[in-house]
């Protein structure tokens, strides 16, 4: 999802109805499982601790989380969301502070369509419509070089799996998270590190896992300090991600509230949606004209 983030950022330059930092709130979508029990996680060795909780992540299907944090370039920001993973549907509230694009955002991925709400200003200019729809199913030649159909299959829960790859993780404590007993994990883990852990997993593990790596990679980030709180039935209640990226530093907290309930996203109404492609083909239109 960092990737689709990027994606976005590039898209939006030539639409002025959403700004690019809203866009940003896509790559806050990191996930992973969370489990209900009050309990202490057994005794293992961290290692062992954390592999577990990164393999519990692969059986996840529906999630619900909070995330809040500081954007490389973009500021701070919270919000909160739920995802369907099969199939993949996602809806998204987000808050950015601070710069120029500080506001509120809110995101739905449904029916192979991603929605952004403009709000008023999209409203301004596209005829009283407040949302925008980018039809990720359209296999055209500029979807494929942003690579957005890809990246709109990738599984989030991806990216909590990365300290598993860590070669210097250690127990920090036992702490409760949102009244959950957990026990407190940290360590750090290069893009190297993660490229060996992937060696034991299937296809489609290694393929998820290898496009959420390519997409820090493309950000500059070139080594994370990880910290992984996991309750008693071994899932991960809560991470953290922190970095070093080419637009500043990356420091990101997911907290995980249900995981495996039903999730259902709707897409708004048709009379409050504008098209990209149309918006962006018209563009085009009278830029071959002018």
């Amino acid at each position: 999802m960092w990737q689709l983030c990027l994606v976005w950022g590039e898209t939006m330059k030539k639409s002025s109805a959403i700004s690019a930092a809203s866009l940003a709130a896509l790559l806050l979508t990191g996930a992973v499982g969370c489990g209900k029990s009050d309990g202490k996680s057994p005794e293992m060795s961290p290692a062992a601790a954390v592999a577990a909780a990164s393999k519990n992540a692969d059986a996840i299907t529906s999630l619900r989380y909070r995330v809040r944090g500081t954007v490389a370039g973009e500021g701070k920001m919270h919000g909160e969301a739920a995802m369907n993973l099969k199939p993949l549907a996602m809806s998204m509230k987000m808050s950015v502070e601070g710069g120029e694009d500080a506001g509120d955002v809110e995101i739905r991925l449904v029916d192979k369509a991603l929605f952004f709400n403009g709000g008023e200003d999209a409203a301004k200019e596209l005829d009283g419509k407040t949302w925008v729809k980018f039809d990720m199913s359209k296999s055209t030649k500029e979807l494929e070089e942003l690579g957005a159909a890809g990246q709109a299959q990738q599984n989030p829960a991806a990216e909590s799996t990365f300290l598993a790859g860590s070669k210097d993780v250690k127990k920090v404590g036992t702490e409760k998270i949102d009244g959950v007993s957990t026990t407190h994990y940290a360590g750090t883990v290069t893009p190297a590190d993660i490229k060996a852990s992937l060696a034991g997993q299937d296809e489609a593990g290694r393929k998820e896992r290898e496009e959420s790596l390519k997409s820090y990679e493309e950000l500059g980030v070139d080594r994370l300090t990880m910290d992984m709180w996991i309750d008693g039935e071994q899932h991960t209640k809560q991470f953290r991600m922190r970095g070093d990226a080419d637009k500043g530093p990356l420091d990101m907290t997911v907290t995980f509230l249900d995981v495996n309930k039903p999730v259902t996203v709707t897409a708004p109404p048709a009379k409050d949606v504008a098209d990209l492609a149309e918006m962006m083909k018209k563009a085009m239109e009278e830029a071959m004209r002018s």
